[in-house]
């Protein structure tokens, strides 16, 4: 599939964006290539592969979900404007109206 100049203008024109004949031209090629390379990927035969969560067959070293920093909310809201029951209060900034 090759792009012109022409519909990347049209398409960048879609997306609001401005673009020189320069660009143009060269995002036409950038992207034909791109399009030639879905073409041969789609002309593959992948009825008898099967599919894979990732392209390489590794696991995750996993380590325990534990705590590691001190836990220092009460400091951080001894020197708050205003707290209740561990959480912040904050003044109200929308007014949602009736």
């Amino acid at each position: 599939m090759s792009l012109t100049p022409k519909e990347i203008t049209h398409i960048a024109s879609l997306a609001r964006l401005k673009t020189s004949r320069v660009e143009a031209e060269f995002y036409a090629a950038q992207l034909s290539r791109i399009m030639d390379l879905v073409e041969q990927m789609n002309a593959v035969d992948t009825r008898d592969i099967e599919p894979m969560s990732h392209p390489q067959d590794l696991a995750l070293r996993l380590r325990a979900d534990e705590a590691t920093a001190a836990n220092l909310r009460q400091d951080y809201q001894a020197v708050a404007p205003a707290t209740k029951n561990g959480l912040y209060l904050v003044p109200k900034v929308i007014d949602q109206g009736n």
